[in-house]
């Protein structure tokens, strides 16, 4: 049996909903995304960023991380296993 189209798309959250989904505010995932840890998936024909659910995961990955590290110690890891 096979899904419905809904199911299978990919979602894409705009920055105000991957704010709520992830738990941090709009201004956090602005500053991941300016400091590299963060990318965005697509922009809207009206340029409005586009977020894929891996940005969820990497949010909350982030997060975590932040009770360890600094974020410049966080981008070096990221950058040195490719994450």
């Amino acid at each position: 049996m096979t899904k419905p189209a809904s199911e299978t798309a990919p979602r894409f959250y705009r920055i105000g909903d991957l704010a709520e989904r992830a738990g941090v505010s709009r201004s956090v995932i602005s500053a991941y995304c300016m400091y590299g840890l963060l990318a965005e998936a697509a922009r809207t024909p009206g340029g409005q960023r586009l977020f894929d659910e891996s940005a969820v995961r990497r949010i909350r990955l982030i997060r975590d991380l932040k009770r360890l590290y600094t974020l410049r110690e966080i981008r070096r890891i990221f950058i040195r296993d490719r994450l």
